[in-house]
């Protein structure tokens, strides 16, 4: 029996001879280490992707996917397990999951700033002390009455430490994400919640800390001391983390402190720290750190917990630490004034594990201080109390989104000399120089001029480096790209062409961040327009144009958010189509010579793009040209367009030399794209959506609805490879609305105006 054991578990070859050898490639590690990589990450992406409309985190598919490979479900077949997870791979396996840890904590501590957790507010680290200190008292006393049951003969010193650990964890990265997926991240509420997960955090690997001293045989009392790193090679940061790992482990603290040590000492200003964020973190959070759910999953076995006795247990350590995370913050949270509704749903956030949460566990495990069945009560308590979180937040908190009404919500108006107000979206900084001229181009010569709100359009991945942006992004009030390159005080190129353009015109700006997932960032466009009081959205179109003259798709969701704030709009709305305004930089005021065509069916939407079109030819380097097709709409609005157009020629057109009018009579199709195309060169057209025109192309406008007939055909890439086009859709206040902010005459909102004495620093956030 010894000589068969021994032989089932002799080291496995590093490669196979291959089949046509006559030799299993799951005999070898790396075969098989590769087989394992690709079920686990193809399962707990699916799980993902299933638990999607649950809205709950990748953590809780990770998690559930490694108990499913474990011996809770599918390792219950010994075929199973002997093939993909035969017990000598193991050790490769473990291998590279703490080496995906040790990298994860690494990227952890990168992005962990101390200067915000001095920052703090004391409400704060009030609600922080208290959700930590009573769960894990309580936790201690839970400990007595497993040790009594079914955690026999454990070590009582580590054991009761391990488990005040385990219930008094909140997972931050976790916690962010929830905030974020329920846009909360900006509330009062979601700062508050932000504020004391970090203290819970550093204080969770404090406790870790001194759990694995107190287990192990070295010293409990261990002095770290680092200093900053300043090597500027990425291969010599890593090999680092691994000296650093190595050092920890020596002196019986775990391999992860090391890792996490040299990530909190890396400088945070300079570029370095987003640079190594950017070559590490995908393959590290996307392929080996799921290795380690799993290989915790192979060490959760639900099945020990069996009897009335063990499932009570769970029930008893389930109850304690929502008792004891709840409670504790729900108290803090009243004794600083917090509202009760506020201070349950913070109860219930706070309660969220992770990642933290299963390390420590593991440590306890690999340590003997945990034996299979608390392990496993252990894991589900995680399971069970961050698997809540979503749904009952949504039940308890449904934050209102209230704004006051306000008048201007379209570029036509009664008093043209009012403030006029525009948010500019731009998902790169492909857009910003377009974003830039289109900004000048549209400044007036009016006493109150433009407001420019330019939106950065960010997608939330579940990369942990999207989680540090909202975060830094939340807590200081400017844009996460809106950070020091260096010492020196250069500042991100971004941050560079708006403030220059600020100064150097009579343009207010204040760059804002959207950080949100796609499905749901149309909310955060509509809410922040209601909130500033725009009344004009200008969105990028799907397609960015390529230097071979075609159009890439960007992806359908990107034209479904286009679709979505059309749906919602409180105001009128631009969708650009980019074909390089001025060029591929900001042109100077002084250097601005544009050419705009409007092109007037007739309607609302056509009168719209006039009049921004009058707007825009008061600044002295613009000449417009405006293109009257025949009328094609009906009495009313004909009557309409006549007295508007007879407004334009007297106050605009008369006299102007920059301005020409025709009028053309169209018999159909050909007649209307000759016209187009006789209107010569121009650098921009402004359209309506609606424009009563008919198609103008074979190709189905089904592709592009939010561009209209005549937005499609100039979008074409073979009508056109210069000209950009705008296409308006006007805000009608008689039409059905779908909105998503709740109008009250009574509420007072800061719209937060950029002036002059706040230019080049003041800027804002808003996030998903």
């Amino acid at each position: 029996m010894a000589d068969q054991t021994a032989e089932a578990l002799k080291p496995m070859k590093a490669t196979s001879d291959g089949v046509f050898q006559g030799e299993n490639p799951l005999n070898s590690a790396l075969p098989l280490a590769i087989l394992q990589i690709c079920i686990v990450v193809v399962l707990t992406r699916v799980l993902a992707f299933m638990l999607r409309p649950l809205r709950q985190p990748r953590v809780i598919a990770e998690i559930i996917g490694g108990i499913l490979l474990g011996p809770s479900a599918l390792g219950r077949s010994t075929v199973f397990l002997n093939t993909v997870f035969p017990k000598q791979s193991l050790t490769v396996l473990d291998t590279l999951a703490n080496i995906g840890l040790l990298y994860f904590l690494f990227l952890v501590g990168l992005e962990l700033d101390l200067r915000a957790i001095r920052g703090t507010g004391s409400s704060a680290l009030v609600i922080a002390v208290a959700g930590i200190s009573l769960p894990f008292i309580m936790g201690i006393g839970t400990s007595y009455v497993l040790q009594q049951t079914v955690a026999r003969g454990v070590p009582t010193g580590p054991f009761l430490v391990f488990m005040g650990v385990a219930l008094s964890i909140t997972a931050f990265p976790v916690l962010a994400r929830i905030l974020a997926e329920l846009k909360l991240l900006t509330t009062d509420l979601g700062r508050m919640a932000m504020s004391a997960a970090a203290v819970n955090d550093v204080v969770a690997w404090i406790l870790l800390a001194l759990a694995i001293a107190l287990s192990g045989s070295g010293s409990p009392l261990v002095s770290l001391w680092g200093e900053p790193v300043k090597e500027i090679y990425i291969c010599a940061t890593l090999a680092i983390v691994l000296a650093a790992g190595f050092a920890t482990d020596t002196i019986g603290i775990h391999a992860l402190f090391g890792a996490f040590i040299v990530g909190i000492i890396v400088p945070k200003e300079g570029p370095f720290a987003g640079v190594l964020l950017e070559k590490v973190e995908d393959l590290i959070s996307g392929l080996f750190l799921p290795l380690y759910f799993v290989s915790s999953g192979l060490k959760t076995n639900v099945m020990t917990i069996k009897g009335g006795e063990s499932w009570a247990l769970l029930v008893l350590v389930v109850g304690t630490a929502c008792i004891g995370k709840i409670g504790g913050t729900l108290v803090a949270s009243l004794v600083v004034r917090v509202p009760l509704r506020e201070a349950v749903t913070l109860g219930f956030l706070m309660n969220t594990k992770g990642l933290v949460e299963l390390i420590v566990l593991n440590i306890g495990k690999d340590r003997h201080v945990l034996n299979d069945e608390t392990f496993a009560i252990l894991v589900l308590m995680a399971l069970i109390t961050t698997f809540i979180t979503t749904p009952v937040v949504m039940a308890t908190y449904k934050p209102a989104r209230r704004g006051p009404p306000y008048k201007n919500r379209a570029v036509e108006r009664a008093n043209p000399n009012d403030e006029f107000r525009m948010m500019a979206c731009f998902h790169s900084t492909r857009n910003i120089p377009t974003i830039i001229n289109l900004m000048e181009s549209s400044r007036g010569k009016r006493k109150r001029g433009i407001t420019v709100y330019a939106m950065h359009l960010v997608e939330l991945s579940e990369r942990s480096s999207a989680i540090s942006m909202v975060h830094k992004a939340r807590r200081n009030g400017m844009p996460f790209w809106n950070r020091r390159c260096n010492g020196d005080g250069d500042v991100d190129q971004l941050v560079v062409a708006f403030e220059t353009y600020q100064q150097l015109s009579r343009v207010s700006i204040r760059a804002m961040t959207a950080i949100s997932d796609l499905h749901t960032i149309h909310e955060d466009i509509v809410t922040s327009a209601h909130q500033k009081r725009a009344a004009l959205i200008v969105l990028p179109f799907h397609k960015l144009h390529q230097m071979d003259d075609h159009m890439e798709l960007l992806g359908d969701q990107y034209q479904h958010i286009n679709q979505r704030v059309l749906h919602h709009a409180p105001c009128s709305i631009g969708i650009l189509v980019d074909r390089g305004l001025g060029g591929a930089a900001q042109v100077a005021a002084s250097d601005v010579s544009y050419t705009i065509v409007v092109i007037f069916f007739g309607g609302r939407d056509d009168r719209e793009a006039l009049a921004y079109g009058m707007r825009m030819v008061e600044h002295p380097g613009i000449a417009l040209h405006v293109l009257r097709f025949s009328p094609q709409t009906d009495a009313g609005d004909r009557a309409t367009d006549d007295a508007f157009l007879e407004d334009f020629r007297t106050n605009v057109a008369n006299g102007n030399e920059s301005v020409q009018y025709q009028e053309k009579q169209v018999g159909g199709k050909a007649d209307i794209v000759e016209a187009f195309k006789a209107a010569g060169r121009c650098n921009l057209f402004l359209v309506g959506q609606g424009a009563p025109c008919t198609p103008l192309t074979d190709r189905s406008t089904d592709d592009c609805p939010e561009l209209g007939p005549v937005g499609s055909y100039l979008a074409l890439p073979e009508f056109s490879t210069v000209a950009s086009v705008l296409v308006m859709k006007q805000y009608d206040p008689t039409a059905k609305h779908y909105d998503l902010v709740e109008e009250v005459a009574e509420i007072a909102v800061d719209v937060d105006t950029p002036g002059p004495s706040n230019r080049g620093t003041n800027t804002s956030f808003r996030a998903g």
